[in-house]
């Protein structure tokens, strides 16, 4: 049994730093057995056994084998002068962007490989490198790529020729436009990341060689460049882009990839985490991850302290200020304030490409430094997040996993158009569902992840079996099917941190008496052939609160995250949010098929009662993961409040000339809408419309005799910005958005001059943002008739 929990051992670190200070006498705290280094057996070296991790797998591994390479290539072709062999995709494909999905094929190709030994990926891989080297030659510049550029006239055309005015100093750079091209840089990244993964995995060269002769091109473009004009470039989102040049210098030891590495560093983003300051908020998050997982593979090469400080730092503050219960991070892309997500739980939350980065940036800390906690945080993303990210039932996977109740998942549909970067960090994530189960250091063998498996460990010539129903059921077992080198060496069993002195340990079916070791239960000792080690996990519901927010709170089984069943995605939630009332909710719960983690909620839920159910299984159903909290006196108070909107809105509605549901195909046809720069949005459940820079977009609306006011909804907590209302091209008001306004829609109003109204059935509305500003998003305009002045 294990005697220490984690919570003991931080409380018993923290006397012994305040007796220190105070002068007091210590005793000495146990040296750590851990190793101070680790590294994860290769993917390989491990084959998946039955569980939901697996069939993940082969709905993937199907999903990709649909999937033409020549149609990937069209572009490759098209603008290397070579006749294309198939028709290009649409989506993204077809857009400025086109080509990053051929670089995500490449590296889950080469995964796949590993994970399950199928010869005909790599086949793939490897036609595609071939295509890729003789459209490389044809050009004879060592560039090859498909994006594609839109220049001013509207014209599309071959991506290469910004860099031709990136080297004279032509630079047009925004958060994700350069010089006409969508995120050119980010699309390079996962060219060469592709690259690398088959030469690594498929054991192909000439992939290095292709990648050598990309690198050397791009060499020659950052060299045109001083500093400042580097720092205009990288304002563009880049990817991971030095990560791969430190892996081919890595692979290479050649210095001059090892240099333009650490000259793709943007200080505007790295320098405040090497200082340790939290200036996340309003970055959109997954430009950043990336930037950090090169660092970290950077320090690994070169030990260099600042390059260790800011992805551990990196990591602390997101996964512990920024994230949500299941460990994904970002509302609408972008990070909001430290601890404020219970003000960011919409339907636009959680994009999988940042957990997917997450979980790499994760792999990396711990192989500088084995702390079990990085794992549970790893656990926890991949079961909550990852797997949910991906529908098995249809190989679809999910952009935003929305964590709004009521709101259902969106899938992409395997075909033609759906080539979002989360299909591409898709392909990866559940190509390789076996990397990070079992590491090794120093003759130590870790199990961090409890995933069916087996695997051969080289060091010992052992083949393994991990044999476990987990999450759903509390034991998992380790067998040493084969130990071609018995002898005494340590194991080390991941101790979730819920866990704590719950669990339990037993070898060869005899319990084991362990010391927690930095979040493991370490067994060392005389191993032989057929041995086995388990592990027993309790598996007891909690309740877990927000960061900044213990009113708002989640239900956790394990790893698990549960969530409110509030049925299938074809039938609307109109309903109003569930929430918790009461002293003791967990006595509320009892399970249905606990070996499942179906659990029915009753006498603590309000509106009525509901089934809870692993909140990653519900594909295609709607789901409730977040609760307002609140003791039976509360309740009565919110009851009223909401009766009190629901009043006033009653109330406005019964007044109104004319509502524009703007965002809504037919609405915006019925009111003539126009536009430029504009987009319809998608937010927390409401549509709406915003226009960018240089943009704007126009509606009529109905208007009548009398004293009017025009009422438009917007959030709360906005990005800064500023633009224009006009009416019938007068202006009547300016209107402000400003992040620290309250975390809700508000609802502003305007006043509109008898005199822009009369003798008229209708008006023109227009909003025009600022320069270098946008407009809205505007959920909703409102015209109706003003309350008649009270008189005493």
């Amino acid at each position: 049994m294990i005697v220490t929990t984690r919570r003991m051992l931080l409380i018993g670190a923290a006397a012994s730093a305040m007796l220190a200070r105070s002068g007091a006498a210590l005793a000495v705290p146990p040296v750590s057995r851990l190793p101070g280094r680790a590294k994860p057996l290769p993917l390989s070296a491990v084959r998946l056994l039955p569980s939901d991790y697996a069939t993940a797998v082969e709905v993937n591994r199907g999903y990709l084998m649909r999937l033409v390479p020549d149609r990937l290539l069209h572009n490759f072709r098209l603008y290397a002068g070579l006749k294309p062999k198939g028709e290009v995709y649409g989506g993204w494909e077809s857009d400025t962007i086109a080509g990053h999905t051929l670089g995500h094929y490449l590296s889950a190709l080469a995964l796949m490989h590993a994970q399950t030994g199928d010869a005909e990926a790599c086949e793939r891989a490897n036609y595609i490198v071939d295509e890729l080297a003789l459209a490389q030659d044809k050009r004879g510049t060592g560039y090859v790529g498909a994006l594609q550029r839109k220049r001013k006239d509207g014209t599309v055309v071959d991506g290469e020729e910004i860099f031709t005015e990136i080297i004279k100093g032509d630079i047009r750079s925004g958060g994700f436009d350069l010089n006409g091209a969508w995120s050119p840089l980010y699309t390079v990244h996962k060219l060469f990341a592709g690259l690398l993964d088959v030469q690594a995995l498929c054991g192909n060269d000439k992939a290095m060689k292709v990648a050598i002769a990309l690198g050397g091109y791009f060499e020659r473009v950052f060299a045109a460049l001083d500093e400042d004009q580097m720092q205009e470039v990288l304002a563009c989102e880049y990817g991971g882009l030095n990560e791969s040049f430190a892996e081919m210098y890595a692979r290479t030891r050649d210095k001059r990839w090892l240099r333009i590495a650490e000259r793709i560093y943007d200080h505007k983003v790295l320098d405040p985490l090497v200082a340790r300051e939290d200036k996340l908020a309003n970055f959109h998050a997954n430009t950043q991850v990336p930037k950090l997982i090169g660092l970290a593979r950077l320090h690994e090469l070169t030990g260099k302290e600042f390059q260790r400080v800011a992805p551990r730092y990196f990591w602390e503050t997101v996964t512990r200020h920024h994230s949500y219960v299941i460990g994904g991070n970002a509302d609408r892309e972008y990070f909001s304030a430290p601890d404020t997500i219970a003000e960011h739980i919409t339907e636009q939350t959680c994009e999988h490409c940042n957990t997917y980065n997450m979980l790499k940036l994760t792999e990396h800390l711990f192989g500088w430094n084995p702390d079990g906690a990085l794992f549970d945080y790893y656990e926890r993303a991949h079961l909550n997040h990852v797997m949910a990210a991906q529908n098995p039932r249809t190989a679809g996977f999910s952009y935003m996993t929305p964590l709004m109740t009521g709101s259902a998942r969106e899938y992409s549909q395997p075909g033609e158009d759906a080539f979002w970067c989360c299909v591409g960090t898709g392909m990866e994530s559940h190509a390789k569902h076996g990397e990070a189960i079992f590491w090794e250091g120093d003759g130590m063998l870790f199990v961090n992840l409890y995933i069916p498996a087996e695997a051969s460990w080289k060091a010992r010539g052992a083949e393994l079996t991990l044999d476990t129903n987990y999450p759903f059921e509390p034991e998992t077992r380790l067998t040493f099917d084969r130990l071609a080198k018995p002898g005494r060496f340590p194991v080390a069993l991941r101790i979730p941190g819920w866990a704590g002195s719950a669990a339990t340990v037993a070898v060869n079916g005899k319990p084991f008496a362990v010391t927690p070791d930095r979040g493991y239960a370490v067994v060392e000792r005389q191993w032989k052939q057929g041995d086995t080690v388990a592990i027993v996990t309790p598996l007891d519901l909690r309740i877990e609160a927000t960061p900044g927010d213990a009113k708002t709170i989640a239900v956790m089984r394990g790893p698990m995250v549960l969530a409110g069943d509030l049925g299938t995605k074809e039938s609307d939630f109109e309903g109003t949010d569930p929430a918790m009332v009461g002293t003791d909710l967990l006595a509320g719960f009892a399970p249905l098929a606990a070996d499942r983690g179906i659990y029915s909620a009753k006498g603590v839920i309000r509106p009525g009662d509901l089934k809870f159910v692993p909140f990653y299984s519900q594909y295609d159903r709607r789901s409730a993961v977040y609760f307002k909290r609140f003791t039976e006196p509360e309740w009565k108070q919110e009851e009223a409040a909401f009766l009190a909107a629901q009043a006033r809105a009653k109330d406005i509605a019964a007044r109104s000339v004319d509502v524009m549901h703007l965002g809504e195909m037919q609405p915006e046809r019925d009111h003539e809408l126009t536009s430029e720069i504009s987009y319809p949005v998608t937010y927390r459940g409401r549509n709406g419309r915003d226009a960018r820079s240089g943009g704007f977009f126009e509606f009529d609306m109905k208007v009548q005799p009398g004293p009017l006011i025009l009422q438009a909804t917007y959030w709360g907590g906005e990005r800064s910005r500023d633009f224009d209302i006009l009416v019938d091209d007068v202006k009547v008001a300016t209107q402000h958005l400003e992040e620290d306004e309250p975390g809700e829609f508000v609802d502003v109003e305007y006043r509109l001059p008898e005199a822009l109204t009369e003798g008229k059935d209708r008006v023109r509305v227009k909003f025009i943002p600022h320069a270098k500003s946008s407009a809205g998003p505007v959920f909703g305009v409102r015209i109706f008739t003003a309350k008649p002045a009270v008189t005493t």
